[in-house]
């Protein structure tokens, strides 16, 4: 071409580099090619329309597919759809693989996508070539299609949080995997961390309880629902000056941040973080934006789970109480397993109620049922049994009175009556003479392991089961439980599991009996363990799945004391933490700080020492804002038990002035910030930090620090105003 003469037309020239123009209109279902994108698809070399289902025929069904995805999120970004395609022939073979790059633009009134775009040739690898880190060189398309497959796999099976996490954290994404990796939750207004991988402990510290304004990429991605793209650290420190110094140390090159998003709600933000440059492109996002929505459902169905645990474990232990107090000359121990199923928490209980006469009443029972309605009968049943016992009744009257009171619950109202009955054990023990007054209501008879390890049944009067007639009646059966003895109580679960009747079941709890040697909580434990394996004393979990029925064990024993004691726990000390970005624009914040820093200090002892804090957060914070162009971050922490805390109190700017001690007159309106803090804290610094400083300053709660707060001098100090 000579000089002068116009440039060629744009058609030319992407012919002549083996590149066709392409346009797809979604509204219209048809699809125009120039005659270089209609070879490669393998038409005939002509422009020409043709439509969707004759396009879709040319391409790879999986190909095709993926095109949808990568369109939708090149939209929601704002960036270039580039996608790379499989061209078949009529006998279904790969005749050549192009790449797709196209900008794509959605119409939300027809509610379709229009595309106007580039197809060229690519090549595949020779065999053995290393594939590089490109969406469209080597068999990385491959290699993602099996690493989506067996993370999705993976994630799938995750029951736990903590295995959610433990699965994300062994993710090898293919050509770039990340070496840093955090989930960020969301609690109230504040980003709290789920979890991370690839840090040491303790570097979550200033990103945890961190404020959903604060100017950080994760609370930005909650806050917006929108993914963060940082390719480089120039990036990051130029979008988010202010938390920018808390990355930097890390030393990381790339960053992405993704919204976990459930139903529509989006629930946290996913890190992953790398320690090369990454640059993005739309096959790297589409790959982040499949694992976060695999995370996000994954983090959904643990949290459920754990809370449906939670649930479980709390019903359990207010439905079920711990054994207490101790009985002279006497031990008892008990035992509670659940059926499988969602609820995890049935009809069987048991209970141990000291009476007015200065006997022991133990109890067994089995409400119908494993559903939440027999959990809730059974919490009203042993609520109504210790009233009834406690005023003081024999067993006989006990029992009948609740069958009376289970029979009025259940078929009271008639629209609405759901009939249930339970079975139930009671027993009164005399701890003095070791005599016992039994009363049954359907239920199996105890059993007695003598001193000589003989196990005999003990046969016992007894009645209906509970609900089922409100006059029914309940002889008493006495016995004495000799020195050495021990009385087995239990419901049918134990029994009956495992495919035994109750003859069969109770020859296998008489084996296990004879054979024990050990304590009562041994033995307790043996009983169990015999029928399904280890448990503990409130079993859930992979046991509880295999339950065919519940399992309630009580054990009383006229000779020896169990133990009944553990290891010590130490729990670590308690962290609160507030973290608060206070911009430039908006001074109003530093109320806002104040008082979140009063919320933090709410049970300090020393109310001086939180007028002290308070006041020195105001000072600093105003420093910020009027002696620097730069935004300030708030982070406020207190560790230690009750009574021996400690608070810190950090506020970092990406200034870079230090500020400075100065000595001002009688009259002067500035310059005593620093005499403040030097005056009220226990300890502070002013630590340069990367491209700017923090100044921070800390009180112990058993000294007397802060005592001078209320004699501070003026309002007005080298920070400026306090009551900004």
């Amino acid at each position: 071409m000579r000089t002068g003469e116009p440039l060629p037309a744009v058609g030319e020239v992407l012919a002549a580099l083996a590149t066709g123009l392409w346009h797809w209109d979604t509204a219209s279902g048809l699809v125009t090619v120039d005659a270089e994108a209609a070879r490669l698809l393998g038409l005939p070399p002509e422009q020409t329309t043709i439509t969707e289902a004759q396009t879709r025929a040319r391409l790879h069904p999986v190909d095709w597919n993926e095109i949808t995805g990568v369109v939708g999120l090149a939209v929601a970004e704002g960036t270039l759809a580039e996608v790379r395609i499989r061209i078949m022939d009529e006998r279904g073979r790969v005749i050549r693989v192009v790449r797709s790059r196209s900008k794509p633009s959605y119409d939300a009134e027809k509610r379709s996508f229009e595309l106007i775009g580039t197809l060229q040739e690519v090549a595949e690898p020779t065999p053995g070539t290393p594939a590089g880190r490109t969406a469209v060189t080597g068999d990385w398309r491959r290699s993602r299609e099996a690493f989506l497959l067996d993370a999705g796999r993976a994630l799938a099976e995750a029951r736990s949080t903590a295995e959610v996490l433990r699965v994300a954290a062994g993710l090898s994404m293919p050509g770039f995997s990340p070496d840093g990796l955090a989930v960020f939750g969301v609690s109230g207004d504040r980003l709290t961390i789920v979890g991370h991988h690839g840090h040491q402990p303790g570097d979550e510290d200033p990103f945890s309880h961190m404020s959903m304004v604060t100017d950080y990429p994760a609370a930005e991605v909650v806050r917006t629902g929108r993914a963060v793209y940082l390719s480089t650290p120039e990036q990051y420190k130029e979008r988010y000056p202010v938390t920018w110094p808390l990355a930097q140390h890390f030393h990381r090159q790339s960053w992405a941040f993704l919204p976990l998003t459930v139903a529509g709600r989006t629930m946290g933000a996913w890190m992953a973080a790398f320690t090369y440059p990454v640059a993005f492109t739309p096959d790297e996002r589409s790959v982040l934006t499949t694992v976060a929505r695999m995370l996000a459902q994954a983090l959904s169905r643990a949290g459920v789970a754990e809370s449906e645990r939670e649930l479980t474990d709390g019903l359990q232990r207010s439905m079920l109480p711990t054994l207490g107090p101790e009985i002279p000359g006497m031990s008892v121990a008990a035992r509670y397993i659940p059926t499988g199923g969602g609820l995890q928490v049935g009809g069987d209980w048991y209970d141990m109620i000291p009476l007015p006469n200065g006997r022991i009443a133990l109890v067994i029972g089995d409400v119908q049922g494993h559903d939440v309605r027999a959990a809730g009968l059974m919490g009203q049943l042993r609520i109504a049994l210790r009233a009834y016992a406690s005023e003081g009744h024999r067993p006989d009257a006990v029992l009948s009175r609740a069958s009376r009171f289970l029979h009025g619950i259940t078929n009271g109202d008639a629209e609405k009556a759901d009939p249930r009955f339970a079975t139930c054990l009671y027993v009164e023990a005399d701890p003095a003479t070791g005599v016992l007054e039994i009363a049954r209501a359907g239920h199996p008879d105890p059993a007695i392991r003598m001193a000589d390890g003989t196990v005999l049944m003990r046969p016992t009067a007894g009645g209906l089961p509970l609900g089922i007639d409100p006059d029914a009646d309940y002889p008493t059966t006495t016995l004495a439980l000799e020195p050495g003895e021990t009385m087995l109580m239990c419901t049918d679960g134990l029994i009956e599991t495992g495919g035994h009747d109750l003859e069969t079941g109770w020859q296998r709890i008489r084996t296990i009996l004879e054979a024990h040697k050990g304590d009562l909580e041994e033995l307790a434990d043996a009983l169990v363990q015999a029928v399904h394996g280890p448990s503990s004393h409130h079993t859930t979990g992979p046991l509880a799945d295999r339950r065919e029925d519940d399992i309630a064990v009580l054990l009383l024993s006229r000779e020896g004391e169990a133990c009944g004691c553990g290891d010590t726990v130490t729990v670590p000390p308690k962290i609160r933490r507030t973290v608060l970005t206070v911009a430039q624009a908006e001074p109003e914040r530093i109320a806002v700080a104040r008082q979140q820093l009063r919320e933090l200090l709410h049970d300090w002892t020393g109310a001086d020492q939180v007028d002290s804090a308070v006041l020195l957060v105001s000072e600093m914070l105003t420093n910020v804002l009027v002696h620097t162009d730069a935004d300030a971050l708030l982070t406020a922490e207190v560790t230690g038990d009750a009574g021996e805390r400690r608070m810190r109190v950090e506020v970092t700017d990406a200034g870079d002035d230090l500020p400075h001690k100065r000595h001002p007159g009688e009259l002067a309106s500035s310059g005593r910030g620093l005499l403040l803090i030097e005056l009220l804290a226990e300890t502070w610094g002013v630590d340069p930090r990367g491209e700017g400083k923090s100044i921070w300053f800390e009180l112990y709660e058993s000294d007397g620090a802060g005592d001078t707060a209320g004699d501070a001098p003026g309002g007005v100090t080298e920070f400026g105003s306090w009551d900004a």
